[in-house]
């Protein structure tokens, strides 16, 4: 676990190395939002039940299909999941969704991945929560430019923050 300006961060990988091997080859893993959200909400129950996570709200991150599944888990586990923050995400693959979402949502978008920016404006509209939209200047969508994955970390960062306390 780490911990930043008050924040216990937690990181899970939502993939077995099993699973993984598989998917990178086939890709049909990381785009089974359900399976995938599904697993966010089991590490959600068990922090809220765990002695030492249990009084902290949870927030997700997730990059590109992962921010799709952040967003069903929010949607499905308002009374766990707390905030989201989705970089370079697929909204989108959250569709049914969106409209169902409580958690304040950060999208976070490379200002030169022009599909991603579409979907996640379509996404956008759709969201009832408190939400807002970042494009990182020159940024594609893997956000491997100088300086750029240092932009998401301190937007989402400031995100938790604004967003997230302990019950």
């Amino acid at each position: 676990m780490l911990q930043q300006a008050g924040l216990a961060t937690l990181l899970i990988d939502l993939l077995t190395a099993a699973e993984e091997e598989v998917d990178d080859v086939t890709r049909e893993l990381r785009f089974d939002i359900g399976m995938l959200a599904g697993r966010l909400i089991e590490a959600a129950e068990w922090l809220s039940s765990h002695p030492a996570t249990g009084r902290l709200d949870i927030g997700c991150f997730g990059a590109s299909t992962g921010g799709g599944a952040a967003l069903v888990a929010a949607a499905e586990r308002p009374e766990f999941i707390r905030a989201v923050v989705s970089r370079g995400g697929r909204p989108d693959l959250a569709r049914e969704a969106l409209s169902a979402v409580q958690a304040p949502t950060l999208l976070i978008v490379g200002a030169r991945d022009t599909p991603v920016i579409e979907m996640n404006r379509v996404a956008f509209e759709q969201l009832q929560c408190v939400k807002r939209m970042d494009i990182v200047p020159g940024a594609t969508h893997l956000f491997e430019e100088p300086g750029k994955l240092d932009d998401v970390a301190r937007l989402a960062r400031d995100w938790f923050v604004r967003h997230l306390r302990s019950r």
